[in-house]
């Protein structure tokens, strides 16, 4: 097994910017989340209709210290043989509330005969050279921002995000959308009875001992 590390560089102009100076040129902060990603294999033999014997018990181990979570993805790469380990292996992915990729991604080094890789692709992200205590804290006349100005809410952002590929691409919308269900809370706002004309009145509290 090994793995295959890929930095994603996010709005690469504004990192440039990190070392026009000490300052922040402007509100937009220098320091913008890396989305970095990294390719994990495991090589399992197969033999006939799936997996050699032993193997998916070796595959379930591997997954479990993983420790696989949203946003992971795991594809299955059999060199173009057709094996039909794939079922196996995406069963196990299941487990996980995962499916599998239709198609895996370019690794180093040649698949031997009768063997199938396994591929986990995991992003994660952070931001670079966060907290940034370093510079002139003096007040300036520029508009400039401090150096550790975005720090905090970029590296919250980084750190909350469930599937650090978003960054990078976003998160694509529904192709369809249900009308019905857009307009189910407009109608019960304007089919709801006023209050002063026997409707639900907004219930009071008070802040009183009693």
């Amino acid at each position: 097994m090994y793995a295959r590390f890929t930095p994603l560089l996010l709005l690469a102009p504004a990192l440039l910017l990190s070392g026009c100076g000490s300052q922040n040129g402007g509100l937009e902060s220098v320091h913008q989340p890396v989305v970095q990603r990294n390719d994990y294999v495991l090589d399992l033999q197969a033999a006939g209709s799936g997996l050699a014997a032993g193997e998916a018990e070796r595959l379930a181990g591997w997954l479990a210290s993983m420790e696989l979570r949203y946003g992971d993805r795991i594809a299955v790469d059999d060199g173009a043989g057709g094996s039909t380990a794939r079922d196996e292996v995406a069963a196990q992915a299941n487990r996980y509330g995962l499916i599998l990729s239709e198609q895996a991604p370019v690794t180093v080094g040649q698949i031997a005969p009768g063997t199938v890789r396994v591929v986990l692709t995991r992003m994660t992200a952070s931001v670079p050279d966060c907290p940034n205590y370093s510079g002139d804290y003096a007040p300036n006349y520029s508009q400039s921002t401090s150096p550790n100005f975005g720090c905090a809410i970029n590296s919250n952002l980084a750190a909350m995000i469930a599937n650090p590929a978003d960054l990078v691409r976003g998160a694509p919308g529904a192709p369809t959308a249900d009308p019905l269900s857009a307009t189910k809370s407009i109608r019960a706002l304007r089919s709801a009875r006023p209050t002063g004309n026997g409707g639900t009145a907004v219930k009071s509290e008070s802040t009183g001992a009693n």
